[in-house]
């Protein structure tokens, strides 16, 4: 069980499309002038002994912020999954705790909340009251084998395999905010003008 951030690595997934965007990395989009993935890692950096990045573009904008860079292995987007896969392949720590790209206003106590919760559980999910976030769990390395054979068969949904194993959903309804993504120009105009109240 988790009990400090030395075990702990996380993956920031910035390998999407951003097709409701217009096909801009959603990482590299700016709100108060800064980069979306710059917004998250530092809200998470506190949280964690290891950073890896999973993109698919603008490599060098990523590797600039000093961290393991990582493509998808699989061709085309094959969605989160892919990214995740690499992470448990190449991360140092026994878990890994996944982040979205396009998400800067995550838990401060994120890693905190979900790893109290890690005995028997292999994956630990958030909840905000409504909606199952399973691109925020914390994921145990054992399980990279059967990430691997659940994408082999073709299959693409996070949420599915994740309830295929041993794991626990913890609720974060006092923090459903910090869920925010940003997919659309609206839900960026939204973010700028609420930035300081979704930053406390």
């Amino acid at each position: 069980m988790p009990t400090n951030t030395q075990n702990i690595t996380a993956v920031i997934l910035a390998g999407g499309q951003g097709s409701r965007l217009g096909g801009l990395d959603k990482g590299l989009i700016k709100l108060k002038k800064v980069p979306l993935v710059k917004h998250l890692i530092d809200r998470i950096q506190p949280q964690v002994s290891e950073i890896i990045i999973s993109a698919n573009r603008n490599l060098k904008n990523y590797s600039d912020y000093g961290f393991a860079v990582y493509e998808d292995d699989i061709e085309g987007y094959a969605g989160p999954l892919a990214g995740i896969l690499k992470a448990l392949q190449h991360c140092e720590n026994e878990w890994l705790q996944i982040v979205p790209a396009d998400c800067p206003f995550i838990p401060h106590d994120l890693v905190q909340r979900l790893s109290k919760n890690s005995k028997n559980n292999k994956i630990i999910i958030p909840h905000d009251g409504k909606f199952l976030h399973p691109t925020f769990a914390l994921i145990h390395k054992s399980l990279t084998t059967s990430l691997d054979n659940f994408i082999q068969q073709g299959e693409r949904k996070a949420r599915v395999w994740m309830q295929q194993q041993t794991h626990f959903i913890v609720d974060f309804s006092d923090q459903a905010d910090a869920f925010i993504n940003i997919n659309t120009e609206d839900e960026l105009k939204h973010a700028e003008q609420h930035f300081e109240a979704f930053m406390a």
